[in-house]
């Protein structure tokens, strides 16, 4: 697959790009490197200074930057400019926190003195994905910067624009040559690049076989990485749920990003109490969703990123269907348009061995499910490799309390849409991977946490 930006609308090619050569990638990694050296030198306050003007710059240029999100991979715009503006509210959370969580902690023992100090690594590699090509970036880069670390960007294809915008804000922001840099190289440079010595780390947002073929890499030379990969989210519906605020936010919680998010609601596991009468209002909701240009702010449903995509999609529902799924909106590409759309569509009736328990359907498809009672739901929800964020709804104290202990993923948001937020880790579990972005945790994740003993 070459670097361009193909019109997910059209399927126009409207610019491609020359990879970079062994030399240039010689060179940025050099520049990468004696950039660290002073960059870590830095103090917070002025990587504070610089985080903060580059959230000046998102906000100020909001617009423009989710254009280049929309032409490139098809976002809707609404939800385009709303990327942009988290990416600037993460900026800001970091240079507001990072010198209260990177700050000595003491620990009281029997030397003078000893506490633990955090510090930077160097070099970080991140391996990132087109669905929110600004937020997955910023997620890392903000954190990652504010700890002294210098980042290397190795974006996905089919969004090149949107990886030099990127770096071309950091520059605006102050931050010195180096500091942040874009490579624009294929999937087959990254093993080569991890293994150099001047990359310390890597993270990866992405599938499941990118994330193993790159902690493999990673490995070979004792390299930490982090993984956040697939995910099948289940959403639970309980009888005592208030419906209409879960049918709405459901419809919401599966549309995020045409369908093309990780913590997406999935697989609607429903009380069979309240089955009938969610499935009724859940239709009329999706066959009410405008789709078409993801340029026109009217529109709720968006193209799916690449023809790849599409087809993989729809080859999940076809099989579903040959085994006896039954359909009740949607199912199969729209042809009387170009670009690649795929309707809002909904499954039921699924028979053991359906790719409906085991697969991530990445785009509009909701996975509807019955069960007679909490145990069936918690089961169900569980059985999936995946283990990344779950929804569960009730007004019932004690099934919160199960629903909570018991759902295994890496975040269970009750009565809501699983979402991210600056303010708490974000990672999975099972084959969903390992590691933390976000909070306090994520910048603690490529640092040095040091012990230091004063006897």
């Amino acid at each position: 697959m070459g670097i361009a930006t193909i019109n997910p609308a059209t399927g126009e090619t409207l610019q491609s790009f020359e990879p970079l050569t062994e030399a240039e990638i010689e060179a940025k990694l050099d520049l990468a490197e004696k950039a660290f050296v002073d960059y870590r030198k830095t103090t917070i306050g002025q990587r504070a200074e610089w985080m903060n003007e580059a959230a000046r710059i998102l906000e100020r240029d909001r617009e423009n930057f989710a254009k280049i999100m929309t032409l490139e991979m098809g976002k809707p715009i609404k939800a385009a400019i709303a990327e942009v503006e988290k990416c600037a509210l993460v900026c800001r959370y970091y240079a507001d926190r990072a010198a209260e969580f990177l700050a000595d902690v003491p620990a009281a023992t029997d030397a003078s003195q000893s506490f633990v100090r955090y510090e930077p690594l160097g070099a970080i590699l991140a391996v990132m994905p087109w669905n929110f090509p600004f937020w997955q970036v910023f997620r890392f880069a903000a954190p990652g910067l504010m700890a002294g670390n210098v980042g290397l960007l190795k974006h996905a294809s089919n969004v090149p624009q949107c990886a030099l915008a990127i770096e071309e804000i950091m520059k605006q922001a102050g931050f010195r040559a180096g500091v942040f840099q874009t490579l624009l190289v294929g999937s087959d440079k990254v093993a080569g690049i991890i293994a150099d010595d001047r990359v310390k780390a890597a993270t990866l947002t992405g599938s499941e076989a990118a994330g193993a073929s790159l902690a493999a890499a990673a490995g070979k030379h004792i390299k930490k990485t982090l993984l956040e990969l697939g995910g099948s989210d289940p959403y639970i519906v309980l009888e005592s749920a208030d419906l209409e605020a879960a049918v709405s936010t459901g419809v919401a919680a599966r549309m995020l990003n045409n369908g093309q998010s990780c913590i997406a609601a999935k697989r609607f596991i429903l009380h069979e109490a309240i089955a009938d009468e969610f499935e009724k209002r859940f239709l009329a909701k999706f066959q009410a969703l405008k789709i078409g240009d993801p340029m026109n702010p009217e529109t709720d449903l968006g193209p799916l990123a690449t023809p790849d995509i599409l087809q993989d999609l729809d080859r999940l529902v076809q099989e579903c269907l040959e085994k006896g799924a039954k359909v009740l909106t949607g199912g199969k590409p729209l042809s009387d348009r170009p670009g690649n759309f795929y309707p809002a569509t909904i499954l039921t009736d699924f028979v053991p061995g359906s790719p409906a328990e085991s697969e991530e359907f990445f785009g509009p498809v909701a996975l509807l499910f019955r069960v007679a009672n909490i145990d069936e739901a918690i089961a169900r929800a569980n059985a999936i490799p995946f283990g990344l964020g779950a929804s569960a709804w009730t007004t019932v104290e004690k099934e919160r309390d199960r629903l909570i202990s018991e759902l295994e993923a890496g975040a269970v948001f009750i009565n809501s849409l699983v979402k991210s937020d600056p303010r708490l880790p974000f990672g999975g579990i099972k084959r969903s991977g390992y590691g933390r972005e976000l909070g306090v945790q994520g910048i603690h994740e490529f640092v040095n946490i040091k012990t230091v003993w004063v006897k």
